[in-house]
């Protein structure tokens, strides 16, 4: 979804799944070996890959698979720097979906569709949407998907149960979800969301036109001063004079406890927070979740991991570099395996007719919501990704924070941001 979830899943992630370790950790496969394949990966995609070394030392046994693990943040950071100045270069490198769209935007990585590589055979096999973001301006097809998002409706069936509350008007609209929040609120006393902006981030993004992103178009044109916009304002400025949500931010310390205490009702997500749930968050409330399409049939995609190739990376390794992201991406048990471990959605429509995926899931009381997923996730449709989107935000997010508090109207809000924005794309 947008950069702020991302970021603080990962970072957060990475202080509670792997040691909190400066630099990068090399995994070497082979003591002895004639030549060394490199993967730039951040956490957990790092744990995907090294657990693919065996099935690579028997495709490849001459060739080492070196992984190079840094944080989210430092890879990022790290893989800009190497594209702009050809230094450092890994062979392969992973990238959050944010990411893709603004690499690809500098010309830095390879287009897969001319040869070696053929990625165009592959797309019948892929989620479509996920695909398609990958695509550049150009036409260009610069990165292979390996996992998605789907968004998802995550709620307590036992604070439902008390408030007198039924799934479907969660669901039904968006104004129906916010009218079943303040019964809950009422008969309860728990929240219905972690903070609304989360409402935000979902309404600015559903429901795009082709050649939309969410705050630009293809042409850069700023598109915050619009009635979508002016809808994901209205909404979640009802929530808050209403008093639904927490006002905490997603990935604090607060936003755990709600989740423990059970001061927290639903919480709108990807798919894969179910995982983090169950496994880390509140380990403890297994059994009390279910999932849901989002309100009001709204399809969004809250991030999804990438692999890809740089342009002026080693010519001598770029089809071995290939054929690592094949095997990453289109093996179908590579790719079942990183679901079942790490909750790695499968961009790989192959592995969705798997009987895993009509499994009931324990953490949602027995729920058979993979399905559901599945089928969500063939209904997204790509957002392009601007190279002011991160600024655009910031501003989008300063300016619902000043409309929350009362110190701007909506109107005079999006009109502030769309001046900022529309100077900003200039550039």
């Amino acid at each position: 979804m947008t950069d702020r979830i991302l970021i603080n899943r990962r970072a957060w992630l990475a202080g509670v799944a792997v040691p909190a370790l400066p630099g990068l950790i090399v995994v070497p496969a082979l003591a002895q070996t004639r030549e060394v394949l490199t993967i730039a990966a951040f956490p957990l995609m790092d744990e995907i890959a090294r657990a693919a070394i065996p099935a690579w030392q028997a495709m490849h046994p001459d060739v080492e698979l070196r992984i190079l693990m840094r944080q989210y943040t430092d890879h990022h950071t790290a893989m800009t720097t190497a594209l702009s100045t050809a230094v450092g270069l890994p062979d392969v490198m992973a990238l959050e979906s944010s990411f893709v769209g603004r690499f690809a935007q500098g010309g830095g990585l390879e287009d897969l569709r001319q040869p070696p590589f053929g990625i165009e055979a592959f797309r019948p096999r892929i989620v479509p949407y996920a695909y398609d973001q990958a695509i550049a301006r150009g036409g260009a097809v610069v990165a292979m998907p390996a996992d998605i998002g789907p968004g998802t409706l995550l709620y307590r069936q036992d604070i439902l149960d008390r408030a007198g509350v039924v799934a479907k008007e969660l669901t039904r609209s968006w104004d129906d979800y916010v009218a079943a929040g303040e019964r809950i609120k009422a008969r309860t006393g728990a929240y219905l969301i972690a903070n609304v902006q989360e409402i935000k981030d979902i309404l600015i993004a559903d429901g795009l036109r082709p050649g939309e992103g969410v705050y630009f178009d293809t042409d850069s044109r700023v598109l915050v001063n619009t009635p979508r916009f002016e809808r994901a304002f209205e909404v979640a400025l009802r929530a808050r004079r209403k008093g639904l949500d927490a006002k905490v931010q997603a990935w604090s310390n607060d936003w755990g406890a709600g989740f423990k205490q059970g001061r927290l009702a639903t919480e709108l997500s990807g798919a894969w927070l179910v995982g983090q749930l169950h496994a880390f968050v509140a380990p403890e409330t297994k059994g009390l979740w279910r999932a849901a399409s989002l309100p009001g049939g709204s399809l969004v995609p809250y991030g999804g991991t990438f692999y890809a190739i740089a342009r002026r990376s080693a010519p001598a390794r770029k089809r071995l570099a290939w054929r690592f992201i094949q095997l990453m991406t289109m093996d179908p048990h590579r790719q079942l395996q990183a679901f079942k471990n790490y909750d790695a959605f499968p961009a790989l429509r192959d592995v969705q007719d798997d009987p895993f995926f009509s499994e009931p899931v324990s953490f949602l009381g027995g729920q058979r919501a993979r399905l559901l997923w599945r089928d969500d996730a063939l209904r997204i449709t790509a957002q392009p990704v601007h190279k002011q989107n991160k600024f655009a935000e910031e501003v989008v997010q300063t300016e619902l924070d000043k409309v929350l508090r009362g110190q701007k109207t909506i109107r005079t809000a999006l009109a502030d941001a769309e001046q900022l924005l529309q100077r900003r794309a200039k550039r």
